[in-house]
């Protein structure tokens, strides 16, 4: 480990005389690294990060951000080896967020062979940390028992530490263990309220069923309106559930203010992705020729035509 980290900060130099300088950042910011890699300035990125691994070998949030670099390919060309070595210097130095890119390479065996054993004690070191993705992860292993029975108590544990650090992901996957009731109490309530929370973190599918579930009343007060918005919002991210859902809020003016022509829009786009409802096409075929006119242009508009 000594010997590779003497390497690094050796090479460094040799990669770092090969990015341009950058005088865009003003000195003496947090992160200087970090600060220009938001930015997308990604060869100034490299370059202080390069200078910080030069100076300390064992710098892991630099060194992360270098495979980040290599493995989105930016300043530097994609290469996913090369990242994975500077995320196994990162990660053994500390960093959580290294140690969960390394443990997602062992789960799928790009750039490393699979291991899912090597894969899940790299997550136990990044949850330790809070690393919401590895709680998420750990709780997906819990369901999946990986030659047991499944932990339906645990994967909920789990979900809900990544939950309450913000992973959408797991919100949703806590609110479905709710609904169900395994390794939870089967509680409506709670399933709205996780469904609510993904939602509202652009978790599509939490989008489309908390909207169902606010417009129908399941495990709170009915609110149409409230059940629309979320449906539309869905829609408009071409979900074709909520597509469907939207054209018959549209037609029978529950939720929307009735308006045959976008419900026709809105059928015709959740019918093109495959997903057909005999009520909406009988509702289609009673519409006037101007009305079909309409429909036409508005989906013509939608898709940018």
């Amino acid at each position: 480990m000594r010997r590779a980290l003497v390497a690094i900060a050796l090479g460094a130099a040799a990669l770092l005389a090969a990015v341009p300088s950058f005088a865009g950042l003003k000195p003496g910011e947090p992160d200087l690294a970090y600060g220009a890699y938001q930015r997308g300035y990604f060869g100034a990125a490299l370059q202080e990060a390069m200078k910080r691994v030069e100076a300390d070998p064992h710098d892991a949030a630099a060194l992360t951000l270098i495979g980040e670099l290599f493995a989105e390919g930016v300043a530097v060309p994609l290469n996913l080896n090369e990242a994975l070595k500077w995320d196994k210097l990162a990660a053994e130095q500390g960093n959580k967020n290294a140690q969960y890119a390394l443990a997602n390479a062992y789960l799928s065996g790009k750039g490393e062979p699979k291991d899912v054993a090597t894969a899940r004690s790299w997550f136990e070191k990044a949850a330790a940390q809070g690393h919401a993705g590895a709680w998420f992860n750990l709780g997906v292993f819990a369901l999946e028992g990986n030659g047991v029975a499944s932990n339906f108590k645990q994967a909920a544990q789990d979900f809900r530490r990544s939950a309450d650090l913000g992973f959408p992901d797991a919100a949703y996957a806590l609110a479905l263990l709710y609904r169900e009731g395994k390794g939870v109490p089967k509680d409506h309530g709670q399933t709205a309220q996780w469904l609510k929370r993904a939602a509202e973190a652009n978790y599509l599918a939490a989008e489309v069923e908390y909207g169902i579930a606010l417009f129908n009343g399941d495990g709170m007060p009915a609110d149409e309106p409230g059940g629309a918005k979320w449906l539309l919002r869905a829609a408009n991210r071409n979900n074709a559930i909520a597509q469907d859902r939207v054209a018959r809020m549209y037609f029978a003016g529950r939720g929307l203010k009735q308006d045959r022509v976008e419900g026709a829009k809105w059928a015709i786009l959740a019918a093109a992705a495959g997903l057909h409802d005999n009520w909406l096409d009988n509702q289609a075929n009673q519409l006037t020729p101007d009305e079909r006119k309409k429909a036409e242009q508005a989906i013509k508009t939608f898709l940018g035509r």
